[in-house]
C-alpha cells in the first residue's frame, strides 16, 4: 500500500524505446510543489462552500452579523431622542459630538445625528419664544394689575 501523502509513482517500462535503446530505467521527474503565498496573507479555504448567506465577494458576515462599520453612533441615538423630548440643549450637544465622531471612525448615524441637531435648534429657539412671550404676558399683566389699583 502506498503512502497518500506521497505523489504517484508512475511505473517504469522495462522494454526498449527510442529514447532509451539500452533498456536503462529512468527515474520519474520530480513532482512540482506549488509556490507558498507571502507570510501574512490568507490561504483560500478549499473544500468550503461559503456560510448561509455570505457572500465572498462582499465581504458580508454570515447568519446576518454586523460588520464594525455598520454600527450606530449611541451620541446620535441620544440626540434625536432627546431632541424630540424637548431637552433641547443635551440633543445639541450631543449631536456636535455625534458628528464629530461619525467622522473620525466612520459609523451609520450621520442622519440621525443631523435630525437631532435639526429638531434640537427648532426646540431651543421655539423655548426662547415661549420664554420671550411669557415674560411679556406678565409684564403686561403686572402693569394692568397695578393700574387699576
Amino acid at each position: 500500500m502506498s503512502d497518500p501523502t506521497q505523489p504517484p509513482v508512475e511505473p517504469t517500462n522495462s522494454g526498449p524505446t527510442n529514447s532509451n535503446p539500452a533498456g536503462a530505467s529512468v527515474p520519474p521527474a520530480a513532482p512540482a510543489y506549488p509556490s507558498y503565498p507571502a507570510a501574512g496573507t490568507q490561504l483560500p479555504a478549499y473544500g468550503q462552500a461559503p456560510a448561509y448567506g455570505q457572500n465572498p465577494a462582499t465581504g458580508q458576515n454570515p447568519y446576518g452579523q454586523q460588520n464594525p462599520q455598520d454600527k450606530y453612533n449611541v451620541l446620535s441615538i441620544i440626540s434625536l431622542v432627546t431632541s424630540i423630548l424637548a431637552i433641547s440643549i443635551v440633543g445639541i450637544i450631543t449631536g456636535h459630538i455625534a458628528l464629530s465622531q461619525i467622522k473620525k471612525t466612520g459609523e451609520k448615524g450621520y442622519g440621525l445625528a443631523l435630525g437631532g441637531l435639526i429638531v434640537g435648534y427648532l426646540g431651543f429657539v421655539v423655548g426662547i419664544f415661549i420664554l420671550i412671550g411669557s415674560i411679556a404676558l406678565l409684564i403686561t399683566a403686572a402693569n394692568v394689575g397695578v393700574s387699576q389699583f
